[in-house]
């Protein structure tokens, strides 16, 4: 899984064990073995706000759908090294004003780290 998110650029992310959300395209990051997910819009009901009170849901990588529980991330040196993952990873001119987004206090906030369970 952690190879397949380095390798690629968009996943689909499903918030919550007992909603009704669909999946929907977010970007990830992988830092350390481990996989991570930053929220852009932090919207009432969003996959974030869904995940703060079911962490359980599922993430699309290639074809596989696994499940996972979404964990929040408070360190701030890995806050850090998500940045500059999503910095080196998310390159192209268009990318380059949502990596910049993703450093604003609110976002860093909304930062999540989804783990197989």
């Amino acid at each position: 899984m952690v190879a397949a998110v380095d390798a690629g650029k968009y996943f689909g992310v499903r918030a919550g064990a007992r909603t009704d959300h669909r999946f929907i395209g977010i970007w990830m990051v992988a830092v350390d073995g481990r996989v991570f997910a930053r929220s852009w819009t932090i919207k009432p009901e969003g996959w974030f706000d869904t995940f703060l009170s079911d962490p359980l849901g599922a993430i699309q990588v290639g074809k596989r759908t696994l499940r996972i529980r979404a964990v929040r991330v408070r360190s701030v040196r890995t806050l850090d090294a998500i940045e500059d993952a999503y910095a080196a990873k998310y390159t192209t001119p268009g990318s380059k004003m949502f990596v910049r987004g993703f450093r604003t206090a609110r976002r860093r906030a909304a930062t999540v780290e989804f783990v197989p369970r």
